[in-house]
């Protein structure tokens, strides 16, 4: 591959997906890409770059960007955040919204679904402590192919072995040869949707927990900034943001601070003075002013326990 043809390379990416790529990844390019050549018909890298850059070539555009995305997910990533959520993200709310009885989660960047999933999990299995409440989970992704297979909620030996406590393969899943299928009632509380983050997604509506883990390190800093001021507002003042265990907001954004002995959480500056469980607005609806409560349903779903 030409300098020109990998230099084109690095900027579309970037543009259409916040991945930055250093001079030393041109190996990786090449290795992903020329599956993606081959099934286009076209002879070699040289050809497919032109063909990018061509009109109505957007089919083969989607397929370049899915093919440089780094899909890597497991259930219970990282332990932390889901005993986080289990401990003390979910009893806040719990109290802070027992009036409307009902909470919002996005999972950003939820790649093949075994975030949302293990979120699902753990609300199943705490389903005295939420009786009553309903339950939104929002799982997007760039990719249409890993946004399928999480749908689907088939994966292989593999995958349930990462992670996965072999009580609860047991107890929500079922074998299909030599793949594993997550229960009707799990896949059911989650909603999936493709969003590309360098987009507009305010129309989603507020959420009560992002978690955005492990997505942040593939972008350049001014891209990190923009992704975390856009979800900023997207959070209620008592709202928490999730990173990954390599990610943070210092030095990037003012408007978020660690939450107190939280690994990798993270909440609104504003709201660090007030009381745990209180906030200015518990009864605001979860979608913003200009999203009707039902195409919010539409889209996120909801389980009420």
């Amino acid at each position: 591959m030409m300098t020109s043809e990998y230099d084109f390379l690095k900027k579309f990416l970037k543009s259409r997906s916040g991945l930055v790529l250093s001079d030393e990844k041109q190996y990786l390019v090449e290795s992903r890409l020329m599956p993606v050549a081959r099934r286009h018909n076209l002879n070699g890298l040289s050809e497919l770059i032109l063909a990018i850059s061509k009109p109505g070539s957007m089919m083969l555009q989607s397929d370049v960007v899915e093919a440089m995305t780094t899909n890597e997910s497991f259930f219970f990533r990282d332990k932390s955040p889901f005993e986080n959520f289990r401990k003390v993200m979910l009893p806040h709310l719990l109290e802070a919204r027992k009036s409307r009885r009902s909470a919002r989660i996005w999972c950003a960047a939820a790649s093949t679904g075994q975030e949302p999933y293990s979120l699902s999990m753990y609300l199943k299995e705490d389903k005295a402590k939420v009786g009553g409440f309903r339950f939104e989970i929002l799982g997007t992704d760039i990719s249409n192919e890993v946004l399928e297979k999480a749908r689907t909620g088939i994966y292989s030996q593999f995958e349930v072995q990462r992670g996965l406590p072999i009580q609860m393969l047991l107890k929500y899943f079922s074998q299909q040869g030599e793949l594993w299928q997550m229960a009707p009632e799990i896949r059911a509380m989650v909603q999936w949707r493709k969003l590309n983050l360098l987009e507009n997604f305010s129309h989603l509506g507020e959420f009560d927990i992002i978690f955005c883990r492990n997505v942040l390190i593939y972008f350049d800093q001014q891209t990190k900034i923009d992704v975390l001021n856009r979800i900023y507002r997207q959070l209620p003042d008592d709202g928490f943001l999730v990173l990954g265990a390599a990610e943070t907001v210092v030095g990037l954004t003012d408007s978020f601070e660690p939450y107190p002995d939280l690994r990798g959480v993270y909440r609104k500056k504003q709201a660090a003075s007030r009381p745990a469980g209180s906030t200015n607005r518990p009864e605001r609806p979860s979608a913003k002013p200009s999203t009707s409560r039902s195409s919010i349903q539409a889209l996120a779903g909801g389980s009420r326990f």
